[in-house]
């Protein structure tokens, strides 16, 4: 049982001032931390801590994940969560949480600002009028109005990019490996070769699971559009970026924009080093896709009381590894968490070892999700510390917490 006047949280990567403020009003002790963590500097620090929020630059390994001995939750406060070694956070019982809709706006717009600037040659006019050059011939300049998108990955972002750029008069296609309704008037193509082939500007909304390593390399760009435009406000390792210098300089695209990196600095003011530096026809950001102030805040709210109620209550709404589950609480009742192995017959043994102690159970809720399921009981009366003993003593038996 976690007495909640000593929670301790560590959060990472400078998350925003309203996840510390929502944390520290339940009680926590929280302690702020500017940059990433590398695993040995994490392994440092996590021994003691309840509860961990990160953003994408600190990996959190099953190395991590062994030394950390009082963790119970993780807070990707991000929408991406494949920095986690998901598979060894559900061996070990611990609940992990992002934020999949809080930055979808602020990124969608960014994705839009981006093309806008790159179709106009707003980067390469820039440029010329800081060095005092005065250029304002309209030759390899358009509207965005008629001109086709093209969207790798159809999920939250895509799908809005796709409603937002329709109503900016682009006509979208899109593609993705799951199947997807399309939205509005776009349409779905049968292969990435289909769009690539057909469309003026390509952006990838994919996510960084490992398989899509290098997904998008010199065999695609290639087989893009002559002076078409490339995005990539994804994940930096799904892009070769020698194959797209490449194709830059060749003048097969006319311009890209890259918001993620394969390698990230840690720290604001670290260098960073990339092939695309330099480039005129390139806009280059600092992973900064959901950095506004509003997607910030509202991903810090977001977490913080997925977090907070997952400590209180055990419920799990919305976590990524875990079994989705959530048993509205009854005052004057101890809630018992078992996290287990999604074997036959454990419901019904956690249940006889609470009826030889008689025990009262008064509300219950089980959920599985793969190799795992989620039990949570709520009970009334006392009850011996031997019940708890037998529970955790179940071969099936992953994690047990006690609320109460």
């Amino acid at each position: 049982m976690i007495d909640q006047a000593k929670v301790r949280v560590l959060l990472l990567e400078s998350i925003h001032p309203d996840a510390v403020s929502r944390l520290e009003a339940e009680g926590y002790q929280v302690e702020s931390v500017r940059n990433a963590l590398d695993e040995v500097e994490l392994i440092e620090r996590i021994p003691g801590v309840h509860l961990l929020g990160i953003r994408s630059k600190t990996q959190v390994t099953a190395k991590a994940l062994e030394a950390a001995d009082s963790l119970v939750a993780i807070g990707a406060f991000c929408i991406g969560t494949d920095q986690i070694d998901l598979a060894a956070a559900s061996q070990a019982g611990i609940a992990v949480f992002n934020a999949p809709f809080s930055n979808t706006r602020s990124v969608v717009e960014l994705a839009l600002a981006e093309i806008i600037a790159m179709t106009r040659r707003l980067t390469e006019k820039n440029e010329l009028m800081h060095q005092g050059v005065w250029d304002k011939a309209a030759h390899g300049s358009h509207e965005v109005r008629g001109r086709r998108l093209g969207i790798v990955g159809y999920g939250n972002i895509g799908t809005q990019l796709s409603v937002l750029a329709e109503n900016l008069g682009m006509h979208v296609s899109f593609y993705d490996t799951a199947d997807k309704l399309a939205l509005g008037n776009a349409q779905r193509c049968g292969s990435l070769d289909e769009l690539l082939e057909s469309v003026d500007v390509v952006t990838l909304h994919v996510d960084g699971r490992p398989g899509n390593a290098g997904f998008f390399g010199a065999e695609q760009f290639a087989r893009m559009r002559p002076g078409a435009i490339f995005l990539n406000l994804s994940r930096g390792i799904v892009v070769d970026h020698v194959a797209l210098r490449e194709a830059l300089t060749s003048g097969h695209l006319t311009g890209a924009a890259v918001d993620v990196f394969p390698k990230e600095p840690k720290g604001r003011g670290d260098e960073f080093v990339s092939e695309l530096r330099g480039l005129p026809n390139v806009i280059l950001t600092p992973h900064i896709g959901g950095s506004t102030e509003e997607a910030q805040s509202d991903i810090g709210d977001f977490v913080a009381n997925k977090l907070t109620h997952f400590v209180q209550e055990g419920n799990t709404t919305l976590s990524v590894n875990l079994p989705s589950i959530a048993l509205p609480a009854q005052s004057g009742m101890s809630r018992i968490i078992h996290v287990h192995k999604n074997m036959p017959g454990v419901l019904a043994q956690v249940n006889s070892i609470l009826a030889e102690h008689s025990v009262n159970v008064e509300g219950q809720l089980l959920s599985t999700r793969g190799e795992y399921g989620y039990l949570i009981t709520d009970i009334s009366g006392s009850y011996s510390e031997d019940v708890l003993d037998q529970l955790r003593a179940m071969s099936q038996t992953v994690r047990l917490r006690v609320l109460s």
